[in-house]
């Protein structure tokens, strides 16, 4: 119980004047963890001050795309939102690091490690690109996997002429280095492109494959995944700073990286549940043989090398950041 709770149990209710609604703005679809998430924390707030404080969520891009959605917050527009670092390639050069492929944590890969961990150094790496911003807790996807409409991708040379949906410079980059075509398409617009044979497969954890309903266009999925993808919650700090001392305490308590852990924690579980999704769909989920995933790392590690030397090259902490993350 948070001490604000603490405080109603006992009658102590403090002086909080008007009642608050933040406007949360994402670009998921309602089912999407992030929205479930979301909505439970919503919850929390409003019971712990009594309704005072609460959140109205717009999920699906109702206020704008994932490209837009920093600038909705940094406008006003909304005082929350779901940061997809990959769809502004470039703007988050320290964050979209850890997008990098096969970059973990030693704690862990799976989602709650890592975005806890992510969320623990925000505050010493990260706060420069997210200026204006109070980062509420950063999240860091289950590895993406390729899903394939028709082409087995157990061997490299399965990848060569397909067109496959990306988001962010490095997933173009993994793309490319397999002999295929890496094409833009909004998450929501997936399955219709899909569908209409505009692209081959996409890239995304299992847990987007069911939030988006791709399985009846796929055929084979590869595990395990090969990089992940960054988000931010991110508040207004204008926002926060307006917001009665209380409220600003009960925030603080209800985020940070308890919340981030519980979030992969929650998308975790999502995978696992979404990889069933497919198999029963009669979706294949396959995996590279030995000799063939050990090819796949050699053939990306320039990824790696080459966006380090250009973080770097901009003056920011490329491999301090990632000594703290990979620790």
């Amino acid at each position: 119980m948070s001490a604000f709770a603490a405080a109603l149990s006992l009658g102590m209710v403090p002086t909080l004047g008007v009642a608050e609604t933040l406007k949360v703005s994402t670009f998921v679809p309602p089912n999407h963890a992030f929205n479930v998430m979301l909505k439970s924390w919503g919850e929390e707030l409003s019971q712990s001050t009594d309704g005072a404080l609460t959140l109205e969520i717009f999920p699906s891009g109702q206020l704008g795309p994932a490209p837009r959605q920093f600038d909705l917050v940094a406008s006003g527009a909304a005082d929350i939102a779901v940061v997809l670092h990959a769809a502004t390639p470039g703007r988050f050069p320290v964050t979209e690091l850890v997008a990098m492929p096969f970059t973990t944590p030693t704690v862990g890969d799976d989602s709650a490690a890592m975005s806890q961990r992510l969320t623990e150094i925000a505050p010493d790496f990260l706060a420069a690109e997210h200026e204006g911003m109070k980062i509420l807790w950063m999240a860091v996807t289950p590895a993406l996997k390729i899903h394939l409409t028709e082409a087995d991708p157990s061997t490299i040379d399965a990848f060569k002429g397909l067109r496959i949906r990306y988001a962010g410079s490095t997933w173009q980059q993994i793309i490319e280095l397999l002999g295929a075509s890496p094409v833009p398409v909004p998450p929501a617009g997936t399955g219709d492109a899909m569908s209409k044979g505009v692209v081959d497969g996409a890239s995304f954890p299992f847990e987007a494959t069911k939030s988006f309903d791709l399985a009846p266009m796929m055929s084979y999925s590869l595990e395990p995944g090969i990089a992940s993808a960054t988000f931010a919650v991110i508040m207004s700090q204008a926002a926060f700073d307006a917001l009665p001392a209380e409220m600003q305490a009960l925030i603080d308590e209800t985020t940070g990286p308890d919340r981030a852990a519980a979030f992969g924690t929650m998308w975790d579980t999502g995978e696992a549940e979404a990889r069933d999704y497919l198999v029963e769909a009669g979706v294949n989920v396959v995996s590279m043989p030995k000799g063939e995933m050990a090819k796949l790392k050699e053939l990306l590690t320039p990824i790696r090398t080459a966006l380090i030397e250009t973080v770097s090259g901009k003056g920011l902490p490329a491999q301090d950041f990632l000594d703290a993350y990979e620790k």
